[in-house]
């Protein structure tokens, strides 16, 4: 293993940390006992306490923080002891130090948590940290004053007010001075990985990269600091010079970073308490030898606090406009965006502006109070200069002429949070000429405050009724007038075959009887037709009245019929099964040729000799009621299980299995017309299953109240009810 890898790995140990801080605290002891003036029992100077505090901040969260303990009260002992103090005083010593060092750290963890030292991992940021710092030291020294000083008071039998003095100002200065550029240095030196040279790299290629004005004023800084403080303590010539050392600390608070302010306070300040002790400079002048030392260590303290102040105040200010720099550009950002938006918002709102006037439907706005506060111009075309639901009540009737109750307006059940669907009125002009009928729907909306409002559609449709009255009555009349001479064909037919059966068997007589069920054949198939495409027809045009439909008991009255013709043909019964499902709201008589259809279907579609099974189950959802009708036929040939519900469409054309390609298309008008679905697919145990979705009866949908003329019901195609090979028979499960 390369030696600068073993070092970092030994670095990063605790145990190697408690080494290597141990060793600094002996030499601090040490350099401390040197400061003792002559029968004095205390140093003039104790870094001794400074270390301390930083090496059990560096091992705060160290597991073995009781070899730290015991390392700190055995060295401290020993080391009073040894350089003269004595076994007593020494202990003594190590005791008050313990409790100085041990109070600094769980007050600095208490009061600033967040510090590297406090169980953070920040560094000092601002004049408010590096005030508790000050603070933690004072109390800390006071701490250990109680008990070094009784322990003073006990062997000496006096303690003078020097010492008490002395004791604090060393001790504070120590943790505060070494404790800050612990705080400080602290974080970087624990968050260092790699070896010595690769921090040697880092700081090179740091001082590199920095602009060579900058470099210059930190040599400048350092120049000036070596050349005030030998002229303020070596070369002073007898003159209180301690003005320059003030300075040059402004100085490097003033314009370098922080870390390099607080190694310059260091330093210097050690710079001055050696140069005094040593009796060089202006403060060397004090007599006392205690006295002397107070003085210098509370010119190191004032200075310290001084450049911290100045330094980390002007951090402090960077910061602040930093992230006033950084919060004005995110407001503006978020101005610019403001400004996109609302201008994406304008151009949005007058796009829809364009597209509701472009719009042929009249549309209108009502407020709470039933007044019109916007329409378009199709509206205003449509209703006139409305301005309340009483003026527009006046002018609607029923189709069949009588009044509409003031509730029952689309608007009027918008506003009390019911959606209608769309529903055909007759409405004059103010006059009370001009008659049109208007196909309205309403919906509930809500403004910015919460109050009801109501979004109204109406349509003009009196040419399509018109229409659709004309198409209704013309095919009607096409049913009666194909459908009298069809009736003839089929009567005569059963004559000729009547008077056939009283005839000898012959040739010609064989022949006769093929070709009367031959037209039969066809007069059936042409009036299934007929009756389809009325069917069909109906099934688009004619209006729906929705009500509570028992699908079950629906479902049951179908099966018995299919039961009955099944049992009168004397065919192969099938097995029906239906579960309970819920109720619908949708027009009865649609719903009942929907279902006849499918179960037809499923009983017609089925091979021969194969007994039909068909089964049909319900379940709940949402505002929906999903019905499926399984049957274990022919099932659909792969592809068409979408073109099945075309119009004229057949899946099965040459299989024998007759029918005029409308059933399933009625089916997908009916479900449609209320707003469900219908699908086809394969049933897994072989056959069709298909699926469709009806309104349940408490969730109206999209329908709500009809008032028209109601869905004829019409006979099921004559293919449908009378399959060749469909013999039913009921098993209704409710």
């Amino acid at each position: 293993m390369p030696r600068s890898a073993a070092y970092t790995w030994a670095a990063q140990t605790p145990l190697a940390r408690s080494a290597g801080f141990a060793v600094m605290y002996a030499a601090a002891i040490i350099v401390g006992r040197l400061t003792v003036v002559g029968s004095a029992r205390m140093a003039l100077v104790w870094p001794a306490s400074g270390v301390a505090v930083v090496w059990l901040c560096a091992q705060r969260r160290a597991r073995t923080r009781w070899v730290d303990l015991a390392a700190l009260i055995a060295i401290g002992w020993a080391g009073n002891a040894v350089t003269g103090a004595g076994l007593a005083w020494g202990g003594v010593l190590a005791a008050a130090n313990l409790v100085m060092v041990v109070g600094f750290v769980g007050l600095l963890g208490r009061c600033r948590p967040t510090l590297w030292g406090g169980g953070g991992r920040r560094r000092l940021s601002n004049v408010w940290e590096m005030g508790s710092v000050l603070g933690v030291a004072i109390l800390a020294a006071a701490a250990g004053a109680v008990i070094g000083l009784t322990g003073l008071w006990l062997i000496t039998g006096c303690v003078s007010t020097i010492a008490v003095a002395d004791w604090m100002v060393r001790h504070t200065t120590s943790m505060f001075v070494i404790g800050a550029a612990g705080l400080w240095f602290g974080p970087t030196l624990a968050g260092l990985t790699g070896s010595v040279r690769c921090w040697w790299h880092s700081l090179d290629r740091a001082v590199r990269q920095m602009p060579a004005r900058r470099v210059g004023e930190y040599l400048g800084v350092v120049v000036c600091s070596v050349a005030a403080y030998l002229v303020g303590f070596v070369f002073d010539g007898g003159l209180p010079l301690a003005f320059p050392l003030v300075a040059v600390t402004v100085w490097a608070a003033l314009r370098l970073r922080t870390g390099f302010v607080v190694l310059h306070s260091l330093v210097l300040g050690g710079a001055a308490v050696l140069f005094t002790l040593c009796g060089l400079g202006p403060l060397a002048d004090v007599s006392d030898p205690q006295v002397r030392a107070l003085v210098a260590q509370s010119f190191v303290v004032l200075t310290t606090v001084m450049g911290l102040v100045v330094s980390l105040g002007r951090d402090q200010r960077a910061a602040l406009l930093a992230e006033l720099a950084a919060r004005t550009r995110e407001l503006a950002a978020r101005n610019d965006e403001l400004a996109v938006q609302k201008e994406q918002a304008a151009q949005h709102g007058a796009l829809m502006d364009a597209i509701i006037d472009s719009m042929a439907d009249g549309l209108t706005l009502v407020d709470a109070r039933g007044r019109v506060v916007l329409r378009n111009p199709a509206g205003t075309h449509l209703l006139g200069s409305v301005a309340t639901l009483s003026e527009a009540r006046d002018r609607v009737r029923h189709l069949d002429g009588s009044l509409v109750a003031p509730d029952s307006l689309p608007p009027a059940r918008a506003l009390a949070g019911e959606k209608t669907g769309p529903m055909d009125f007759l409405v004059t002009d103010a006059e009370g000429h001009d008659t049109r009928v208007l196909r309205v729907s309403a919906t509930p909306l809500t403004d910015g405050h919460g109050e009801p409002r109501a979004v109204v559609l109406y349509q003009d449709v009196t040419a399509e009724r018109r229409h659709r009255d004309q198409l209704t009555g013309f095919a009607g009349s096409v049913a009666h007038d194909l459908q009298s001479p069809l009736t003839i064909v089929e009567g005569w037919t059963e004559v000729a075959a009547d008077t056939l059966d009283g005839i000898t068997s012959g040739p010609a007589v064989g022949r006769a009887r093929e070709s009367l069920d031959r037209v039969t054949r066809a007069a059936a198939r042409m009036r299934g037709l007929i009756t389809d495409l009325l069917t069909y027809a109906t099934t688009r045009d004619e209006d729906l009245t929705p009500g509570p439909v028992d699908l079950t008991g629906l479902v049951a009255d179908i099966a018995a019929d299919r039961t009955d013709a099944a049992v009168a043909a004397g065919r192969t019964v099938p097995q029906i099964t239906v579960d309970r499902v819920d109720e619908v709201h949708a027009d009865a008589g649609a719903v009942r040729q929907l279902l006849d259809n499918l179960i037809s279907n499923s009983i017609k579609y089925t091979a021969p000799g194969v007994t039909p099974h068909v089964s049909v189950t319900g379940s709940r959802l949402g505002d929906m009621v999903e019905v499926s009708v399984a049957d274990n036929g022919v099932g659909i040939p792969a592809g068409q299980h979408e073109a099945i519900f075309g119009s004229f469409h057949r899946a099965h054309p040459g299989d024998g299995y007759a029918g005029t390609g409308l059933g399933l298309a009625i089916c997908h008008r009916i479900v449609t017309r209320h707003g469900g679905t219908i699908t086809a697919t394969d049933n897994p145990g072989g056959g069709s299953r298909f699926t469709f979705t009806l309104p349940a009866t408490s969730e109206r949908g999209a329908l709500g109240e009809i008032t028209s003329l109601p869905l004829p019901t019409t006979p099921a195609p004559a293919n449908a009810t009378r399959p060749d090979r469909c013999i039913a028979t009921l098993v209704a499960a409710a």
